[in-house]
């Protein structure tokens, strides 16, 4: 099956991305929000990432305009009607990702394949929303989109090496890495990512190092381009809770408990850079 049109359900910061890469990609793309605020912050987001793009001079203003030319933005699901592939970007609740489901289900074409950018969740239980669970998989992107050359390719015990091979293909039309990975929680990146980050923040708990001498040490020793808890602080401290007790609950494993530095942290609301303070302070 060849992909044409695209369509991303939610615009914030990973849909805006996505959407970009995609209009950017040649391909033509809807994108939508539930309301028309949401929809035109998401809108200036990417608009600035372009703006920006020409700025540097990656990007011509002939090509900025053609990338927007071929965006579509809307608040009404039923615009999804023509989409070949169309992938789900909202908040991290089951229960909304199985309706969004079911709904594209309704509006899409039978040979649609639907998508779920989640980092965790289980997507056969998304995909089980729909009538056609063989074309259902998750794409997960890395932030910033536009930037990150990896695609996570999530294949459920119901899809089908079409749909996988469909969506390998599109995701390196887009410029993207693909791997693939089995439906359970973490999937490649965070399942290994994750503990090395709580590692990292029960050696701040415990007092062994402080936080600059653990970042320096991972960035100068290792050579990764920037620290855990600088990291964990870019990537947000409450997404990494909530992932955290997603695959504690599956595992059962002490590794992947949230430290209680992060839980105090988080309830405090200090969850990084979106909130202005995590492990550091943001201006």
């Amino acid at each position: 099956m060849e992909i044409k049109k695209v369509g991303v359900v939610g615009c914030g910061l990973m849909g805006s991305g996505i959407a970009q890469v995609c209009a950017q990609s040649g391909y033509q793309t809807v994108v939508s929000e539930i309301n028309d605020d949401l929809l035109n912050k998401g809108l200036g987001m990417l608009k600035s990432n372009l703006a920006r793009n020409v700025e540097k001079g990656k990007l011509a203003a002939s090509e900025k305009d053609a990338i927007l030319g071929r965006l579509k933005p809307t608040t009404k699901m039923a615009d999804f009607a023509g989409c070949d592939l169309v992938i789900e970007v909202v908040v991290e609740n089951m229960e909304l990702k199985k309706k969004i489901f079911a709904d594209l289900d309704k509006i899409c074409p039978p040979h649609a394949i639907l998508a779920s950018n989640t980092s965790c969740l289980s997507v056969i239980e998304m995909a089980m929303a729909t009538k056609k669970p063989d074309k259902v998989l998750g794409m997960h992107f890395f932030n910033p989109v536009p930037v990150m050359k990896l695609l996570e390719l999530v294949r459920t015990i119901a899809s089908s090496e079409e749909t996988v091979n469909t969506v390998k293909a599109f995701g390196k039309s887009i410029d993207k890495t693909v791997i693939v990975a089995q439906d359970m929680p973490g999937f490649v990146v965070n399942r290994l990512l994750t503990p090395y980050l709580f590692d990292a923040m029960r050696m701040l708990e415990a007092g062994l190092a402080t936080r600059e001498d653990i970042d320096q040490g991972m960035m100068l020793g290792c050579n990764h381009p920037m620290g855990p808890l600088t990291l964990a602080d870019f990537i947000g401290l409450d997404t990494l809770y909530f992932i955290a007790n997603i695959m504690y609950e599956e595992f059962k494993e002490p590794r992947f408990a949230p430290p209680l530095l992060l839980k105090k942290m988080v309830a405090a609301g200090r969850l990084g850079r979106k909130s202005g303070r995590g492990f550091y302070e943001y201006k």
